[in-house]
């Protein structure tokens, strides 16, 4: 199977110069785990923001969400995948690295999101298919 298949394509995005508050309250409305953030530039240029990154690397220290870019701590560059990549190919990428999320790429511009979620429930679609190999 395809990561296109799976994937994710309600993605949201932050301008790095915006707050992380910006971004904390955008996550928070829309309950997500994660923000792609752009760069400007001739080219696109994308970091990721995460819940993680969030608490440890501002809440928990006490510094005030308002007075912090989201560029400060985004983590770049993305892990972009070929929207044609196995399922299995993005699933070892995702161990090797140690991610948790893989961004879908189409000529430089992020189309997509696969996460470790997605790649269960590709495996459960494989097994109920017979296309298992266990």
């Amino acid at each position: 199977m395809k990561v296109h298949e799976f994937m994710s394509t309600k993605i949201e995005f932050v301008d790095a110069e915006k707050s992380v508050y910006d971004a904390v309250e955008r996550m928070v409305d829309r309950r997500i785990r994660s923000i792609v953030v752009e760069f400007s530039g001739k080219e696109p240029e994308y970091g990721v923001l995460t819940s993680r990154d969030i608490v440890f690397k501002v809440l928990a220290k006490g510094i005030n969400p308002k007075k912090i870019k989201v560029s400060e701590i985004a983590s770049k560059p993305v892990a972009c995948i070929d929207i044609n990549m196995d399922f299995e190919d993005a699933a070892k990428m995702m161990e090797q690295s140690n991610i948790a999320r893989l961004f879908v790429c189409d000529e430089g511009r992020i189309i997509g999101l696969i996460s470790l979620l997605d790649v269960m429930a590709a495996e459960l679609v494989a097994i109920a298919r017979g296309n298992h190999d266990s």
